[in-house]
């Protein structure tokens, strides 16, 4: 069959089972998975093993030393690519509940927007590609590329076991590449291509002064005060001008590309409505650094949270005995968290050795450069089923684990969002768009079948 008229055939059967795709994606998001807690993951993850097999891709539960990973895949297309869809099953914790206005895991529609915990984060846009797949298999016998289903259940804590299973299973993954569907799309509404994440690395800095809090006015200029302990050790680390002080800590900054710089112009931003909306008087330094380069293109330091002494109301004359801080540092292709913790060591050790530095791990980054062959294809199916042309966006600011399909297993990886920009991911009320819903199972289809027109490696 032509894949224009595979993509009608395909298009009317998801208008057809419109009502009854989001009837199933509610039932869906209704089954708790969440991970930190523990609560309902097997349960989801069984649940998934069976849509798999009734899609005719063999699902598996394949154990880690943590939550399971839910695996299939389906050979049908010889000579097509093989396309590996990566997502995961598991979702945040729903507190506060007190500020949802419907119960997290009662999903409802309101305003044209389903409501629920994990409905865009990542449950709606990972069973929207499965619905593109059932949507193909409707209206043919064959799907028109080879494809395997990877659903992780520890995305929302860090995927701290997703490397050591590419390690060990790099056999069940081999593929031409890897989509995910995960995120919001640009601010502006626009469909995007994302290339590419920073990484992330978290440490906490921790100091010490006496065995116990002291008087301020009997101890004060005798016993060392923690907090000016790590204030000192902070501003060895980054200047007023924006500039990150550790040692080396550039020096596996890549230039951007040609491409990139064209792609990030190309962006839509109103950084004076941004700032308006977040009352700030200026951006971060250095002033100069475009909005999208300092997200795509620079590392970052930033302190997430300062801890110790008094905090309660009125004054207490205190000296604390203790702090500590905790940051993390986003890092841009190239870097690498090897890397950048041990110029964080030697940094600390050096500038600060009463400080104990507390590394806990995080991601690397990941970029797939924007002329491989199979954005041709990406383009063109989101052009087939949402009607525009993709922003491109070289890296995003977050952080995926998307480095373990880059790096470890040599594939280019893509990111096509169908969340809109405002989907309270992680937060109360997080929601899906049903139009977002039903253009995302559409895109999963348009994608596999215009990678069908190509050859696989």
């Amino acid at each position: 069959m032509a894949t224009e008229d595979l993509l009608r055939d395909a298009f009317a059967h998801v208008d057809a089972q419109r009502e009854a795709f989001i009837q199933r994606l509610l039932d869906y998001v209704s089954q708790p998975s969440i991970s930190a807690h523990g609560v309902g993951i097997m349960e989801v993850a069984q649940f998934l093993r069976e849509r798999l097999n009734a899609l005719g891709m063999e699902g598996r539960l394949i154990d880690t030393d943590g939550w399971p990973m839910v695996y299939g895949r389906r050979d049908n297309a010889p000579g097509a690519p093989t396309i590996l869809l990566y997502g995961h099953y598991d979702v945040q914790p729903p507190d506060p509940l007190e500020e949802w206005v419907s119960p997290p895991f009662e999903p409802e529609i309101r305003n044209g927007r389903i409501y629920g915990r994990g409905v865009g984060d990542n449950k709606g846009q990972h069973f929207a590609q499965l619905l593109g797949i059932e949507s193909l298999l409707a209206v043919s016998d064959r799907l028109p590329c080879n494809v395997i289903f990877l659903l992780e259940g520890e995305e929302e804590v860090g995927s701290p076991h997703i490397a050591q299973f590419v390690r060990q299973h790099a056999d069940l993954l081999k593929a031409d590449l890897v989509v995910t569907a995960d995120g919001p799309v640009h601010d502006s509404g626009r469909a995007t291509l994302n290339f590419g994440v920073r990484g992330v690395l978290s440490f906490e800095l921790h100091a010490r002064g006496a065995n116990h809090d002291l008087h301020s006015g009997n101890w004060g200029g005798v016993a060392p005060n923690p907090i000016w302990t790590l204030i000192h050790a902070l501003s060895t680390m980054k200047n007023d001008r924006g500039e990150v002080l550790i040692e080396g800590f550039y020096d596996d900054v890549l230039p951007p590309s040609e491409l990139e710089l064209q792609a990030l112009a190309a962006l839509p931003v109103d950084v004076d409505k941004v700032m308006r909306d977040l009352d700030l008087k200026k951006l971060d330094a250095p002033a100069e650094r475009g909005f999208y380069e300092r997200l795509s293109l620079w590392p970052t330091l930033t302190i997430n949270g300062f801890h110790g002494g008094y905090g309660g109301p009125g004054s207490k004359t205190v000296l604390p005995h203790e702090a500590f801080v905790k940051c993390d540092i986003r890092l841009v292709e190239a870097q690498t968290i090897e890397s950048i913790s041990a110029k964080l060591e030697a940094h600390v050790a050096r500038h600060a050795p009463d400080v104990k530095l507390v590394l806990q791990g995080g991601m690397d980054p990941s970029k797939t450069p924007l002329d491989s062959r199979f954005v041709a294809p990406i383009r063109q199916a989101i052009q087939n089923a949402q009607g525009e042309d993709p922003l491109f966006i070289p890296a995003m600011g977050g952080s995926l684990p998307d480095y373990v399909f880059t790096k470890l297993l040599g594939l280019p990886a893509f990111g096509t969002p169908y969340a809109n920009p405002d989907e309270a991911n992680h937060a109360p009320n997080e929601n899906l768009e049903v139009e977002r819903f039903i253009r995302g199972i559409k895109t999963g289809a348009a994608l596999l079948a215009n990678l069908g027109r190509m050859s696989g490696s």
